[in-house]
């Protein structure tokens, strides 16, 4: 069984930065591309930004440049640095992982944490 938990979410100020964290566990034998994803009320759920396991990066364009995503493949576990916050960076962000269970490989998600950004 694979759970990845997510950490750091809450309630802050237009301007300020929050880190999210997630943390793979269980019966893991390597972990491929993790990401950050988030869904905001009454929207589709959007990429944020990805890592590979080499270290490559992709970000939406709407955080290019306040965002920094970065993963700690010892820990299994994915950060996500958000810098610069708006309005509308409210969402639920899930953390997402390609993970290699023995031979298969599958995407598994997090329960999300909350995110809300005060004007």
């Amino acid at each position: 069984q694979v759970q990845l938990v997510e950490s750091g979410g809450g309630l802050v100020q237009a301007g300020g930065s929050l880190r999210l964290s997630c943390a793979a566990s269980g019966s893991i034998s390597s972990i491929n591309t993790m990401g950050w994803y988030r869904q905001a009320p009454g929207k589709q759920r959007e990429l944020v930004a990805a890592i590979t396991s080499g270290g490559s990066t992709n970000y939406a364009d709407s955080v290019k440049g306040r965002f920094t995503i970065s993963r700690d493949n010892a820990k299994n576990t994915v950060y996500l640095q958000m810098n610069s916050l708006t309005p509308e960076g409210t969402a639920v962000y899930y953390c997402t992982g390609n993970i290699r269970v023995i031979f298969t490989s599958r995407d598994y998600w997090g329960q999300g944490t909350q995110v809300t950004v005060s004007s």
